[in-house]
């Protein structure tokens, strides 16, 4: 087929490698614009870019695309059978869905309609579910709404963090995308509507999303809200007014019974373990942090440094 394909971040460079292999014709590659990266900010092209320049296929960066004229008579000269989009990161305007014969097909990582918006992965990871996967659907002006063509089901470890999962999606969802198209082609898939009583939402990760409620939250729920925000925002707190991020941690079984008293918060010490109360009566064990302006340590090496912060509470 003659394909168009949208994407930006690493997710979807699988998906553009499985395309190119099986021998279709991507006539055109969207993609973001370069953008700064790291403390120096040194722009950089996204990993889908560099991907098909190694290929040597055509990209185009345009910052908007539901207005821009050049863009579109590019993609009408092109008449794509079809417009393939993993996480381009763009809302594609009703001109580029109506475009190719085949529609715009999406690979979206969630076992759609749960988990509709732009952090599919993380909220099924943080939510503690314990499958996720992936689903092709053509696309329409809805959020994550349209009509649904494959879905494969992947289960998630009961520590696998969403860092962890991305790229077993990402690879995963690639062979998807395949099989829809050829399903497409040939009329032996029927889009399926989807059940919008069933919908749940996975919005866009704030930093404060990361902030760690120890009072609201039994320790499964923190420790499953920190896996599923790596690698960001991650899982921090405060101690003393000032910034603890906590890099690992493990969930304690039976510290109400151990620890008399324990309150939600508060810093407790068990041999060279730091201890942290949760709702409920339950525990985490915090195994590696990262003071305010300071590196990351072993919670032993910060107690030991900070002495004080046994029995004070973390916010």
């Amino acid at each position: 087929m003659k394909l168009v394909f949208c994407g930006t971040p690493e997710f979807a460079v699988p998906t553009l490698e499985a395309l190119i292999a099986a021998g279709h014709e991507i006539a055109l590659v969207v993609s973001q614009p370069d953008r700064p990266v790291g403390r120096k900010q040194v722009m950089t092209a996204p990993p889908v870019k560099q991907t098909a320049l190694k290929h040597g296929l055509t990209v185009t960066q345009p910052e908007k695309i539901k207005n821009n004229v050049e863009f579109r008579e590019r993609l009408e000269e092109i008449r794509p059978d079809a417009i393939v989009v993993v996480a381009y990161g763009r809302i594609i305007p009703a001109w580029m869905l109506a475009l190719p014969r085949l529609g715009c097909i999406n690979l979206h990582g969630s076992l759609l309609p749960k988990y509709r918006g732009a952090a599919p992965i993380q909220w099924a990871v943080a939510n503690g579910e314990t499958e996720t996967g992936n689903t092709t659907m053509l696309l329409e002006e809805g959020l994550d709404t349209g009509p649904m063509l494959l879905q494969q089901v992947i289960p998630i470890g009961p520590e696998q963090t969403a860092a962890e999962m991305f790229p077993i999606l990402a690879e995963k969802g690639a062979p998807l995308v395949l099989d829809t198209l050829a399903g497409l082609a040939d009329g032996t898939i029927v889009p399926e509507a989807q059940n919008h009583a069933l919908a749940t939402l996975a919005p866009i990760l704030t930093r404060e999303d990361g902030r760690m409620d120890f009072a609201a939250r039994k320790a499964s729920e923190l420790f499953n809200r920190w896996r599923g925000f790596q690698p960001w925002p991650g899982a921090f707190a405060l101690l003393e007014g000032k910034k603890l991020i906590v890099h690992r941690m493990m969930q304690v079984d039976g510290t109400a019974a151990v620890v008399p008293g324990f309150t939600p918060g508060e810093v407790r010490i068990d041999g060279q373990r730091m201890l942290v109360g949760c709702a409920s009566g339950s525990a985490l064990e915090f195994l590696e942090v990262q003071p305010e302006g300071r590196n990351r340590m072993s919670a032993a090496d910060f107690l030991r440094g900070n002495p004080a912060a046994v029995g004070t509470r973390l916010e």
